[in-house]
């Protein structure tokens, strides 16, 4: 994914202001990203549970996913330290469940999910696996209200993004990318700056395309702080 610095995301600004608001999920921000193709090795879940997803937990109080999204966690480890999260008293992640739509709610649904699915992979016939979690996740939170949605998939963003444009219906919604939020966790000092800027690089820095079109760390950080020097006002 290429990384944009052309101007603010006011969702991260706002985000900065108020942690608490409700931001769901994808799954790709669960699952320790796997670009073994490109390095020597894949995201070791233990290392990417303690420099990313405790650091999430804990920064965000209110977090959630499409149950769609859940069943897509099948990695042992992963299922369980979810299944640890949502039950944990109170709970550190709710499921979103289609059950819980009203017959108006659901046929809403329903007509968000016929604008999405054609610009992605997902068949509702087939009710196969791609893309399935973010075609529901979206025409979830659209008819909820939900506005944040939180995801790595550069398409995803580009359905948001581009709502009016491509007539998604999901002009409501707000998308905060992976990056973003590596950056939140190293200004609010929640993680190891080191680790961050692991994951930033295994995520953004490491083909020839992205040591071409994204800046390496520091400028990365730099830039950032450029884009965003509201935040530092809400940081202890």
């Amino acid at each position: 994914m290429d990384i944009n610095l052309s101007s603010p995301n006011p969702t991260l600004e706002s985000v900065f202001s108020n942690p608490a608001q409700a931001i769901t999920l994808d799954a790709n921000f669960l699952i320790p990203p796997d670009r073994s193709r490109y390095a020597k090795k894949s995201f070791d879940f233990l290392v990417f549970q303690r420099i990313w997803l405790e650091p999430i937990f804990e920064a965000f109080p209110n977090l959630a996913i499409h149950e769609a999204v859940y069943d897509e966690l099948v990695l042992p480890s992963v299922r369980t330290y979810i299944d640890t999260n949502i039950s944990n008293s109170p709970p550190r992640l709710t499921i979103h469940k289609d059950s819980s739509l009203t017959a108006e709610e659901y046929m809403l649904r329903n007509s968000i999910e016929e604008k999405i699915y054609p610009l992605t992979k997902y068949d509702p016939l087939l009710d196969n696996k791609d893309d399935r979690g973010e075609v529901k996740s979206l025409a979830y939170i659209a008819v909820k209200g939900l506005i944040y949605f939180a995801t790595h998939d550069s398409n995803t963003v580009q359905l948001i993004e581009k709502a009016e444009e491509w007539m998604t219906g999901l002009d409501n919604v707000q998308v905060i990318k992976m990056y973003e939020l590596i950056f939140y966790l190293y200004k609010i000092d929640k993680s190891d700056n080191k680790a961050l800027r692991m994951l930033y690089k295994y995520q953004y820095y490491l083909t020839s395309h992205e040591k071409q079109k994204n800046p390496e760390w520091g400028q990365f950080i730099n830039a950032m702080e450029a884009l965003y020097p509201v935040v530092d006002k809400y940081i202890n």
